[in-house]
């Protein structure tokens, strides 16, 4: 695939950090075949305004993130609205769905807005929404007021069913609107902070909307029937809404576990029932989060509802499934990407680009052979475990060894460099499996 030197750049600063990188993971994915054709339907059936949902299931390192972004790519080029949320017990709690939707709101990408979409999408409807009262050729466009009145009219139309159940959408945003025609920016601003779910927003930019408090628990979900609408209305055909890491509400206090729980049985039910079409949404979580006593099975109707036998030999696992398994890494994986990584360096090093000695010094150097060996050098310094490997191997394979041979032309990893991996760069996972002492405490997959 052909890839921008700047996109090139960002992927290989993100794994240098020891990072998924954000976009550009098509020249990095190495497994995700199966999952293609599954994913590009699932996304066609949301398009046409369907709700869909699914669980992805992995152990550390196997790639939730990465597919979860890879998968945002996808959805981007189908014009879809993205947001990645990231759950957590004191920042993003599943239970709390309003703090839910405000991070979704601050998150929320475009394929033309990389961060910040949502006053561009809600601008973009706006425009729309007067495109369409022109062209209907009862309003004259130099009628300032006529106009405004009409497109609240066709505004409130297009909203249906939210107007009635969360009245304060649309005068928030019929006050925003009047706020920039009035030039008082500032109002136009906090009224927009307001929709998006942020708190502690002036009484007086309240009152000018009137309106009153925060986004609760039941609105949040009022205002993303809005808010999957507005991107409908403005050419993006769905909203994918990624969850991320919801295996953290096992280490949450009992009662707080068990209302994350029933609120995210509640987001499928209610995805199930039509309320939300146009939205994809995906959570992942580890399989001690699916199938352990402190996770969904704790609540038997989402246990129910997340269901799927992976008992059957993983090559024949349905990828049209509710929940679907990543296998996780093998050696020939990581090998595979340690070369698809090798590949996209060599492809950007600096100088004699046009003669191009510098990437085939790159590839000569740091060849096969030794994209494997040092594979294998940091699993062994990982217990073994193959899994939990790629986030060190890559950072270790850009940081320490293809950006001291393409700087240094005398360099030979070979001669002069010695794996070292300390404590201090590991995570919580990677220092458990490097404290096996013996062959003996090291887990095998079998």
């Amino acid at each position: 695939m052909t890839i921008s030197h700047q996109r090139r750049d960002d992927i290989i600063d993100a794994l240098r950090r020891g990072t998924v990188p954000q976009y550009g993971l098509d020249a990095l994915a190495v497994g995700l075949a199966p999952f293609e054709a599954a994913f590009d339907e699932e996304l066609t059936k949301v398009a046409r305004g369907r709700g869909q949902f699914k669980a992805i299931r992995g152990e550390y390192g196997s790639g939730k993130t990465f597919i979860a972004r890879w998968l945002r790519e996808r959805a981007h080029r189908l014009g879809f609205a993205c947001a990645e949320v990231q759950i957590s017990e004191t920042e993003t709690p599943l239970h709390r769905l309003e703090t839910v939707y405000r991070r979704l709101i601050e998150r929320l990408t475009t394929a033309d807005s990389p961060s910040g979409a949502f006053r561009n999408v809600i601008d973009a409807w706006f425009f729309a929404l007067e495109e369409d009262v022109i062209a209907q050729g009862e309003v004259d466009p130099d009628d300032v007021a006529a106009l405004m009145n009409a497109t609240d009219a066709l505004m409130e139309k297009r909203l249906g069913e939210v107007v009635r159940s969360a009245p304060a959408f649309a005068l928030t945003l019929r006050a925003y609107r009047r706020a920039l025609l009035e030039g008082r920016d500032d109002i136009a601003d906090g009224l927009l902070a307001w929709m998006a779910g942020q708190p502690n927003i002036a009484a007086t930019i309240k009152r000018y909307a009137n309106i009153k408090g925060d986004i609760d628990h039941f609105g949040a979900l009022s205002f993303l029937q809005g808010v999957l609408t507005i991107l409908k209305d403005s050419g993006h055909p769905g909203l994918l809404l990624v969850l991320d890491e919801v295996e953290t509400l096992q280490r949450m206090r009992g009662d707080v576990r068990d209302k994350s729980l029933n609120a995210l049985r509640q987001l499928m039910d209610e995805i199930d029932s039509g309320r939300f079409p146009g939205l994809y949404l995906v959570i992942t979580g580890t399989t001690a989060f699916f199938d352990g006593p402190m996770g969904v099975q704790r609540l038997p109707p989402l246990a129910q509802r997340l269901a799927v036998d992976f008992a059957t030999d993983a090559r024949f696992d349905n990828p049209r499934a509710v929940q679907i398994r990543l296998k996780g890494f093998d050696v020939a994986a990581l090998c595979e990407v340690g070369r698809k990584v090798r590949d996209l360096y060599a492809e950007g090093c600096a100088d004699d680009r046009v003669e191009g000695r510098a990437h085939r010094r790159l590839t000569a150097v740091v060849d096969e052979a030794y994209v494997a060996a040092l594979a294998e050098a940091v699993t062994g310094a990982l217990g073994g475990k193959v899994g939990i490997a790629p986030r060190l191997f890559l950072k270790k394979l850009v940081g320490e060894v293809m950006d001291r041979v393409d700087q240094h032309a005398d360099f030979d990893p070979r001669q002069h460099y010695a794996l070292t991996v300390g404590d201090r760069e590991l995570s919580a996972v990677e220092r458990a499996a490097r404290s096996a002492t013996g062959v003996d405490d090291i887990e095998l997959d079998l």
